[in-house]
Formats: C-alpha cells, structure tokens, sequence
C-alpha cells in the first residue's frame, strides 16, 4: 500500500504539499527560540527597513522539507537527479548558514555555488541543449553550453538573492515563478519538477505567515533566498534542457526558450540590470550595497511592506505573461529588441517614481 502512495502523482502531490507547509510552519517557531536563545538575531543596517533585530535563518526549515521531500517522491524522479540536487543544496544551504552567523565574501559564495552547479551537472542531461535557432545558432561547443549555463545559474541565484529586501517580496516573487514554473512541468508531464515546484510554494506560503508577523518574526536570510534561488535556477535549467520535441505543447517558438525564462523572473533580472547600471555609473563597484533597488524606491514612497510583495509579485506575472505571449509570434531577433523596450519602460516607470521620493530634511 505505501509503495501504491508514493508511485500515485497526486497523492504524493497532496501529501507532499500539505506536508511542507506544515513542516515549515512547526520548524519556524522552533527556529527564532533558537536564534533568540543563542542571541544570532540580524541587527538592522543602515539599508535595513527594520528598527529591532530580528531572527533570520527561516532557510533551515526549507532545506529540512526540501530533503524530506526529495526521498518521498523519489520514485518519480525518473531522470535520477534527485541525489545530485539534495547534495548541491547541502552546499548551497553551508554557504547561505555561514553568512547567515559571518558574512562571506562574494568570491567565496560564487565559488561554492559553482561547485553545486558542477554536481548538477554531473547529471548529462543536464548540461546540454539545443538552440532551437536562437539568433540563428542551433548547434554550440560543449564548453560553451556548459559556461552558459553556468552564466544563468548564477545570474538566477543572485538576482533573486538581490530582491530580498522587504518583508514577503521574496516569497511573493518565488510563489509566481514556482506557479509558472509548476504549470510548465505539468502540462509536459515531468511530474518530478511540478511536484518540486508545488512543494516549494507550500514552503513560502507558510513561511510568509512568520516573515510579516510581529510577534514572531523572522526572515528567510541568506540561507532561504540561496536555496529558493538555487531551486529556481534548477528548475529553469530543467526546462532549457528538455527534449526539444516537448516545446511542441506551447505555443512559445524554441528559439525563445531563453527569454520565456527572462520573462519568468522579469523583476528580479530588471531589478538586477538597474542596479548594477546605477552603481556602475556612480563609480561603484557593482558589489555595492545600496538603496537603489526597486522596494527601496517603494518603500521610500511610503509603502508598507505587504503592498510591495502585493506589487512586484504582481508585475512578474505581468511581465511574464507579456513576454510569452511575444515569444509566440516574435523570432528571436524580434524578442531581444522588445525585451528591450519592456526594460527601457521599466526604468522610466522607476525613475519617475523615484523623483517623486520626499526629499529628507536634517
């Protein structure tokens, strides 16, 4: 009877769901009494929109599900990566502790997080796919597939790691791209992927309980937003390199398979681009913390914390269904130049909300 349940989709889909939440939802409580017990609560910053520390880690209790579930709906996992993803994780989810409790260098971060790539693809079918005429190129070297690839975990990872900076945001724009994600997964029928993307959408739902309450308050810290944004990148990485006769069921052309996943994470990657642009032309290093980011331009405005979420959640669902729609009738070369234009409105639309923050007086 169990080995019935744990081969039949939709009652390891519910099982598996309702599940994380549930997990999250007891890990949590006992996570901010040990972070409050062993005083390792973040102090607010200068960038920070917080006033009192608050404990962090809330990333332990989806590693702890995402483990728990990577063995329950194993017998799904036909492509056999489940082990290489719980290992990279492992590696990902020490990286994200240690700046958690010390902060790490950059270079030190993007190094392990290399490491956890290479363990994905480790897996062959995983590092290699087609262009589908993407600018004309159908076929490219290995070398070249694998550093692209390694170009897009790590912009992945960090453009989502970079959008954490108000209570619920990150959760609300990792909830739009799983649901996006899980919807794709589903209608090619790789089971393994929808119930992953499902299960991490249950985890940020319960999460978010505890991210805006005031009495037990905590936040997803550099362990949770590495590990969302690592799953992200995962699953992305998944849909890139799917047998390409699985694009017959959308209406997307293939060539535009790259900016179906621009679109998916449309406010992360435009928030990510501006940001470095601005510090580039202030003479920063790109590495610079700042308050340039789109929920600090809101947030200055004086919007709380919950409409920010509400907001940019809500435009990646625009922008994304915008940017597929396009990517049915446009070539490749059409799509670039309308990313283009989307981005260009994006920062006009920010700037001039940004002119109208009320200047502070001293």
């Amino acid at each position: 009877m169990l080995t019935n349940i744990l081969t039949n989709p939709t009652i390891l889909t519910l099982i598996c769901c309702f599940g994380s939440f549930g997990l999250v939802n007891y890990l949590i409580p006992r996570i901010i009494f040990m972070v409050n017990h062993h005083n390792l609560s973040e102090q607010p910053g200068h960038r920070s929109s917080h006033t009192r520390a608050t404990p962090t880690m809330g990333g332990l209790a989806f590693f702890v599900a995402l483990i728990l579930n990577l063995f329950l709906f194993k017998e799904l996992d036909h492509d056999h990566i489940g082990l290489n993803l719980a290992a990279a994780l492992t590696l990902v989810f020490i990286i994200g502790l240690k700046d958690d409790l010390a902060v790490s260098t950059p270079r030190a971060r993007i190094l392990v997080e290399i490491i956890a790539i290479f363990i994905i693809f480790f897996h062959p079918g995983f590092h290699s796919f087609s262009f589908n005429g993407f600018f004309g190129v159908y076929r490219a070297p290995q070398m070249l597939i694998d550093g692209l690839n390694i170009l897009i975990i790590l912009t992945i990872i960090n453009a989502y790691n970079l959008i954490d900076g108000v209570d619920g945001l990150a959760s609300a724009i990792g909830i739009s791209v799983f649901s996006m994600l899980a919807l794709i997964f589903y209608k090619i029928d790789l089971q393994f992927y929808f119930i992953l993307a499902l299960s991490l959408i249950s985890m940020l739902l319960a999460f978010l309980k505890y991210n805006f309450s005031h009495k037990q308050k905590i936040f997803m810290g550099d362990t949770g937003s590495l590990i969302i944004g690592f799953c992200i990148a995962f699953l992305c990485l998944r849909f890139l390199t799917v047998n390409s006769l699985l694009y017959n069921y959308f209406a997307f052309k293939p060539e535009n398979k790259l900016f179906i996943i621009t679109g998916v994470l449309a406010v992360p990657f435009f928030d990510m681009l501006r940001v470095i642009g601005v510090r580039l032309l202030q003479g920063s290093s790109p590495f610079t913390a700042d308050r340039n980011h789109i929920h600090h331009i809101l947030l200055d405005l004086g919007l709380p914390h919950y409409k920010i979420a509400v907001i940019l959640g809500g435009l990646n669902y625009v922008l994304a269904i915008l940017i597929i729609f396009l990517s049915a009738h446009l070539s490749s070369l059409g799509m670039m130049a309308m990313l283009f234009i989307i981005f260009l409105l994006f920062l006009s639309v920010f700037y001039k909300l940004k002119t109208r923050i009320p200047i502070k007086q001293n």
